[in-house]
């Protein structure tokens, strides 16, 4: 299935803009729903982008911040390309959330990984493997299925034009042996791999660096195209993520990859790194 431009990004876009029209006009959430005849907390969850605007609620809305014709259509033809489904809703049930739909549209992507490998770069037998370690519950169509979604996700990185992606892997996640020597030896030479793309750099914060700035856990920097679209943090703490969007919440954060970074091997002793990790797994496996 083709990958193409993000739905989420677009309701996003619309959900900021709709808030500041709103405000603009000078109404309250409160107001709004009032004057539209339906509760502010729907009013509340478009401007968020919790939920998604109809062509008829968009319209209605931006009538009634008296928006000029040129820009109201504009933006209804908007609210009807947000309305379209990506690629990842015949997997509804693997990705939940906006998290993919964002990343999809992305530009930039920048990663830490503390725990393991990134989804981006994992091989099928890894995600394997990581699947029936954290759900051991699961029967093998499951897992599979979700093995499925996740290879189809890591098309973005070889589409016509994929993102740039920075990924900072500690080096503990080299040193966990995630599914025996042979499959880990297949991940580190798919990361080597993967380095070699010119829209990839994978870089290996070393154990003797001791401490650093990222010691709480991952976290994911999107960064896109236009301008409309300011760049969010997505911290992979809980089930279902947490998105940071404030500026100064994102100046943060990038100060502290940009940190990482600096404090870590660069990306040719990262790649021998890694590649001395998948020679000591293949003399294992010969043991």
């Amino acid at each position: 299935m083709a990958q193409g431009q993000s739905p989420t990004v677009r309701r996003r876009r619309l959900a900021s803009e709709l808030r500041r029209l709103r405000e603009a006009a000078k109404f309250t959430i409160e107001e709004v729903g009032e004057k539209l005849e339906c509760s502010s907390s729907k009013i509340s969850r478009i401007e968020t982008g919790a939920v998604g605007v109809t062509p008829r609620d968009a319209r209605d809305l931006l009538k009634l911040y008296n928006v000029a014709s040129d820009q109201l259509e504009a933006l209804v033809q908007l609210s009807r390309e947000a309305r379209k489904k990506g690629w990842w809703h015949a997997y509804n049930e693997v990705f939940t959330g906006a998290f993919v739909g964002l990343e999809s549209d992305a530009s930039s992507l920048r990663a830490f990984q503390a725990l393991l490998i990134p989804g981006l770069l994992q091989t099928e037998d890894y995600i394997r493997a990581v699947m029936r370690s954290i759900r051991p519950n699961w029967i093998e169509a499951d897992v599979e299925r979700r093995v499925a979604g996740r290879m189809e996700r890591q098309r973005l990185l070889t589409s016509d034009e994929p993102p740039s992606y920075w990924a900072v892997i500690d080096e503990a996640v080299l040193q966990r042996p995630v599914g025996g020597p042979q499959v880990m030896r297949a991940q580190m030479l798919r990361l080597c791999e993967r380095a070699a793309l010119p829209n990839i750099t994978v870089q290996v914060v070393p154990f003797d660096i001791g401490a650093h700035s990222v010691m709480e856990g991952q976290y994911l920097i999107l960064g896109f195209p236009e301008q409309a679209d300011p760049d969010v943090v997505f911290l992979d703490t809980t089930p279902g993520g947490v998105y940071l969007e404030e500026q100064e919440d994102v100046q943060r954060y990038t100060l502290m990859f940009d940190h990482l970074r600096a404090s870590a091997l660069s990306p040719d002793d990262s790649l021998q790194l890694i590649f001395r990790a998948a020679e000591r797994l293949s003399r294992q496996r010969e043991e």
